[in-house]
């Protein structure tokens, strides 16, 4: 299959994924967006959760990735952190990414924990390194930063060489690794 034929038919099957989720939740609910044969839908964080449960019931049962970005400074960004759902369908392989938007001063959004269980470290990262809290997580807590770090470094307005607080933590070596 020629590659113009092959974005064709994933474009065709998004569209399709897109009526039903219209459907279901109004043409006013969502927005679309395609790149680089990457489908979006673009849902308000109050709508998120629902938007995922619904594409979960119908057939994309995996999630592949849960990440996010914060736009501070970013040209025409209206929001600060967008968070970005990657679904697969691993009955026909085809990809939707969910995306949606928070902000400052104190940036949630409901855990999908419950929907795969996959998302506990993948909410977890995102809350250890934005700041993102994810509500109804089981487990809410840092993973890669130590439990003493007080901020979010992957942040925008974090600096580049930190805050000085490399002095507080013990330097990982051989002898104590």
């Amino acid at each position: 299959m020629a590659a113009t034929d092959r974005i064709a038919t994933m474009r065709t099957a998004f569209e399709l994924v897109v009526a039903r989720l219209k459907g279901k939740f109004g043409d006013a609910a969502l927005t679309t967006t395609e790149f680089r044969d990457n489908f979006r839908v673009l849902v308000d964080a109050d709508k998120v959760k629902a938007t995922l449960t619904f594409l979960k019931a119908d057939g994309f049962d995996m999630l592949v990735e849960l990440g996010a970005a914060d736009y501070l400074r970013y040209p025409n960004a209206k929001d600060r952190y967008g968070v970005w759902y990657i679904l697969v369908n691993t009955t026909t392989g085809q990809r939707i990414i969910v995306k949606t938007s928070v902000n400052d001063p104190e940036p949630s959004l409901p855990s999908v924990y419950d929907l795969w269980k996959g998302s506990d470290w993948m909410e977890r990262e995102v809350y250890d390194m934005y700041g993102v809290v994810f509500d109804d997580h089981p487990d809410m807590r840092r993973i890669l930063m130590p439990d003493e770090f007080a901020a979010f470094p992957l942040r925008k307005d974090y600096p580049m060489r930190g805050r000085g607080e490399r002095h507080n933590f013990q330097p990982l070596t051989r002898s104590n690794s």
